[in-house]
């Protein structure tokens, strides 16, 4: 690789992990600063998968630039962010459905009596 392309490499990469930097923090602070859950979810869902997106893509063109295994290291890589949406998603949706039901947390059900006082 030329030296200009080395160059230009790093700056993009510098550049991916500042910006996926940002969106991480901004998605920090809007979940500390959001008032309910449904806006504190998507606040964590969108910014920080783009931000940890961002980083991932830097990473990977480090790796990749780099050569030696680079290829094997971005497909790692990419499987971890692919691991990290699912989780959000999966994560945000059980999230948002015991907001729905309006069960307190850890309410399990079990050992209720019908209404009667023992």
């Amino acid at each position: 690789m030329t030296a200009a392309l080395t160059v230009a490499a790093d700056v993009l990469v510098v550049t991916l992990l500042a910006v996926g930097t940002l969106f991480v923090v901004v998605g920090t602070v809007g979940l500390l600063r959001f008032p309910d859950l449904a806006t504190r979810l998507h606040a964590v869902a969108k910014a920080d998968n783009l931000g940890l997106g961002l980083i991932v893509a830097a990473l990977t063109l480090h790796a990749v630039a780099g050569g030696g295994d680079g290829w094997g290291v971005a497909a790692k890589l990419v499987l971890i962010w692919l691991l990290a949406l699912l989780a959000t998603a999966a994560n945000s949706h059980l999230l948002a459905r015991r907001e729905e039901s309006d069960e307190p947390a850890g309410h399990d059900g079990a050992g209720e009596s019908d209404g009667g006082s023992s």
